[in-house]
């Protein structure tokens, strides 16, 4: 089966240098195609682009993608901030009275010892990035090889269903089969009613009247609609390209079908089928949401 599901999850880390990130891709459901990023200070400028190259990919589905970026490691020099601490120490010192002051505790103070980082330089931030970008193609191909391989869990599925509702349709065809006798039965009676009528009916109303009565009861048209729509789907499943709009409005041509076929059913055999025929394609609709 060459479908593809619209659900999937990827993730890619990475590290360059001091530079560590975390890349992260979910897709769900959607109608259409919504590629939204969360990305960190600086890396603003590149959403287009890789919007774009995501959209390349993807045709439908809702999918959100973030980027955490981090460093391990700061080789700045530390300071203290000796007016502050002088602040504190008195403080400290005024409540203590004769104990000895802390001074260990009040270097541990928010805002007494600070750390000024090293700030990168260009060709170490150029490399991170770069990296980062690389990451975020194989992260994009990550994405598509798992909504491709529940793709071909769906496939298995719908195909099964297809098997099933194809079954009934011959179950069905059987029943049909069976009642051409019946259906002689209903014409005869709604002949002898429409013959007894008082005024007698025209011969023009006669036809039309049994023109409807015969073909009220006589389901080989759906029959042949569904058959039709079987081998349909079976092409859309080996379609190799998006089909999950095809194959949603498809499903909504099954269970017009099989609406009609249970309408006109005049026995409780025929009925039976086209109740697990519509419970089986309500089975295949729910699927088929899922395909992109």
């Amino acid at each position: 089966m060459a479908i593809t599901s619209m659900t999937g999850f990827a993730r890619r880390e990475g590290i360059s240098g001091d530079w560590n990130w975390v890349w992260e891709a979910r897709a769900v459901n959607g109608k259409g195609l919504d590629v939204r990023y969360r990305l960190p200070s600086g890396f603003g400028t590149q959403d287009t682009e890789l919007k774009r190259n995501a959209q390349a990919l993807l045709s439908r589905g809702n999918v959100s993608i973030s980027l955490h970026v981090d460093r391990d490691r700061t080789d700045g020099d530390l300071s203290v901030n000796r007016d502050w601490l002088a602040v504190l120490y008195r403080e400290a010192a005024e409540l203590a009275g004769d104990a000895p002051v802390d001074v260990a505790g009040l270097l541990a103070v928010r805002g007494v010892v600070e750390v000024s980082e090293a700030q990168p330089d260009e060709a170490e931030l150029l490399a991170r990035d770069r990296a980062i970008l690389a990451d975020h193609a194989l992260l994009l191909s990550d994405l598509v090889n798992a909504r491709n391989d529940e793709g071909a869990r769906l496939g298995v599925i719908n195909a099964a269903l297809v098997d099933e509702i194809e079954t009934q349709v011959a179950e069905a065809a059987t029943a049909e089969a069976m009642r051409p006798e019946q259906r002689a039965i209903r014409l005869r009676a709604a002949l002898q009613e429409l013959l007894a009528m008082d005024p007698p009916v025209t011969e023009e109303r006669l036809a039309q009247e049994l023109a409807l009565q015969a073909t009220r009861g006589d389901i080989r048209e759906e029959l042949d609609r569904l058959t039709a729509h079987i081998a349909q789907a079976r092409d859309l499943f080996a379609a190799g390209e998006p089909v999950g709009r095809r194959l949603d409005f498809l499903a909504q041509e099954f269970n017009r079908e099989a609406n009609t076929l249970c309408s006109k059913s005049g026995d409780v055999t025929l009925t039976r089928v086209g109740m697990a025929m519509k419970a089986t394609i309500d089975r295949l609709r729910e699927q088929v949401q899922n395909v992109e």
